[in-house]
């Protein structure tokens, strides 16, 4: 799949989201989790960068899918805000 600005800027709202696995995201657009994270890296600034990576790794249950308990059956969170153009608005 080509990666367009638009699905750019939906891997970086889906890999925001606490309850979208890297599964999901591998499924929909065909980059591991790796990948993402690279993607991630090019993308978001230093800082933005270094504190995804750190919530990525404690919220690591949800965004994995084999860790998940059988109670998460969503993939985002239904207080979360929108995400677009890589802000949250």
């Amino acid at each position: 799949m080509e990666l367009t600005a638009r699905n750019i800027d939906r891997i970086i709202e889906m890999a925001w989201e606490d309850r979208t696995p890297f599964d999901a995201i591998e499924f929909q657009f065909g980059l591991p989790e790796q990948e993402v994270i690279k993607l991630m890296r090019r993308e978001l600034k230093e800082k933005s960068f270094k504190r995804w990576r750190r919530r990525a790794q404690q919220r690591g249950k949800l965004k994995h899918r084999a860790l998940r308990s059988d109670e998460v059956k969503r993939f985002k969170c239904s207080r979360q805000r929108s995400i677009s153009q890589n802000k949250i608005t």
